[in-house]
C-alpha cells in the first residue's frame, strides 16, 4: 500500500510508456530480458490491476490537456516480430489491455535485423570458442548459455554502429562462421499486419530498415521515416500517428533534425528510449519510455517508482526546444 500510494503522489500529471520487443511462447535462455508468454501475462495482469493502462494515443491527448489518470501506463512494443501477434496480442486481448506495435517496414515477409542474425548465430553455433579476428572482432567463448550472452551482447554492441552495409556484411560473416543461415520467419508477414488492428492494437512507424538515424543522409533519413509511414498506412488502411526512433537514444541515435522530420512526416507524438516518465512539459515527438527489465511485481513497482522520479530529461534539439510551444502541445491534445 506504501508504493501504491506513492506512486499515486508521484505519477500525477505524467506517463509512463512502457516498452517491450519479443513474447516468447515459453522461455529463452539465451535471451532472458524478453519475457515468456506466462511471465508477459502476469507482468501485464499485475499492471492492469494496479495502473491505469490507456492506449497510447489516447494517454498523449490526455496527458498534454490535463485529464490523465494517476499511474497512467501506455504498453508498446518494437519492431513488428511475428511472436507479438501470435503470443502477445492474445494475451492483451485476453487482459483486455491496448498496446501500439511499431514497425520496420523492410523486414517483414522474412528478413530479419542484423541483432537477430548475430543471435542466431550465436545459439546454432556448434564450437565452443569464436574467433572473429577477421572480421576486426575478438574470440569469444560459447561454453555455456552464459558466455553465448556475453558474445551476443559484446558483438552487437561492436558492430550496431557501423554503417548498414557493413554492419550486415559482418553479421553475414559471423552466420558464416557459425555454419548456419539466417532465420526466417521472425517478423510479421505484411498481410497480417492489420490482424494486429483485428486485436484492438494500434500501429506506430519505425522506419523501414531500423537504421541509426545518425549514421545515414538526411535524404535517406527522410525516406525512411516518411516512405516507412506511407506503406504502414497503406498496409493497415488507416493513418498512423506514432513514430519510435530506432534504437531511440537522444543526441547519439538521432538529432533534433529527424525529429523535425518526425514532424514534417505528419507524425504526432514519437517515442524514444530515454529514461524516465512524460509530463506536460515534454516534447511530444521525444517522448520517453520505460523498459521494464524485471517480471517481480514488488520490483517493477519499485523500478516504476524509481523512473517517476528521474527528473533528468534526455531530449536531442538543435537550438529552440522542438515542438515544445503551447500552440504544439494543444495540437496533439485535440487530436
Amino acid at each position: 500500500m506504501i508504493v501504491k500510494h506513492a506512486l499515486s503522489l508521484a505519477s500525477r500529471g505524467r506517463l509512463s510508456i512502457l516498452t517491450f520487443h519479443r513474447v516468447f511462447a515459453a522461455p529463452d535462455p539465451l535471451l532472458p530480458g524478453e519475457p515468456s508468454a506466462e511471465q508477459f501475462e502476469a507482468l501485464l495482469a499485475h499492471v492492469k490491476r494496479n495502473y491505469s493502462v490507456l492506449p497510447l494515443t489516447d494517454a498523449i491527448r490526455r496527458l498534454y490537456n490535463g485529464t490523465l489518470p494517476a499511474r497512467a501506463v501506455a504498453i508498446t512494443l518494437d519492431d513488428g516480430y511475428a511472436d507479438n501477434l501470435s503470443v502477445a496480442a492474445p494475451i492483451l486481448k485476453r487482459l483486455q489491455l491496448p498496446a501500439t506495435v511499431f514497425i520496420a517496414t523492410g523486414y517483414l515477409d522474412g528478413d530479419c535485423m542484423f541483432n537477430d542474425a548475430v543471435i542466431h548465430a550465436i545459439r546454432a553455433a556448434k564450437q565452443e570458442r569464436l574467433e572473429l579476428a577477421h572480421l576486426g572482432l575478438d574470440a569469444y567463448s560459447l561454453a555455456s548459455i552464459a558466455d553465448r550472452r556475453s558474445a551476443i551482447n559484446q558483438i552487437i554492441g561492436r558492430i550496431k554502429y557501423l554503417p548498414a552495409p557493413e554492419r550486415s556484411r559482418r553479421a553475414q560473416s559471423i552466420l558464416d562462421a557459425c555454419a548456419t543461415t539466417a532465420p526466417v520467419g521472425l517478423m510479421l508477414k505484411r498481410e497480417l499486419v492489420r490482424s494486429l488492428i483485428d486485436f484492438g492494437l494500434d500501429v506506430g512507424g519505425h522506419t523501414i530498415t531500423h537504421p541509426i538515424l545518425t549514421n545515414i543522409s538526411t535524404s535517406d533519413a527522410w525516406h525512411e521515416i516518411q516512405a516507412g509511414k506511407e506503406e504502414l498506412e497503406q498496409l493497415i488502411r488507416r493513418s498512423v500517428s506514432l513514430f519510435a526512433y530506432p534504437n531511440g537514444c537522444p543526441g547519439s541515435d538521432y538529432t533534433g533534425e529527424h525529429v523535425r522530420m518526425v514532424r514534417d512526416a505528419g507524425f504526432l507524438a514519437g517515442a524514444t528510449t530515454a529514461r524516465g516518465v512524460a509530463s506536460r512539459e515534454s516534447d511530444p515527438l521525444q517522448l520517453p519510455r520505460f523498459a521494464p527489465w524485471t517480471r517481480q511485481p514488488l520490483k517493477f513497482d519499485l523500478l516504476m517508482l524509481r523512473n517517476f522520479r528521474e527528473r533528468r530529461e534526455q531530449t536531442a534539439t538543435e537550438g529552440p526546444r522542438i515542438a515544445t510551444t503551447p500552440a504544439a502541445r494543444a495540437s496533439v491534445s485535440e487530436r
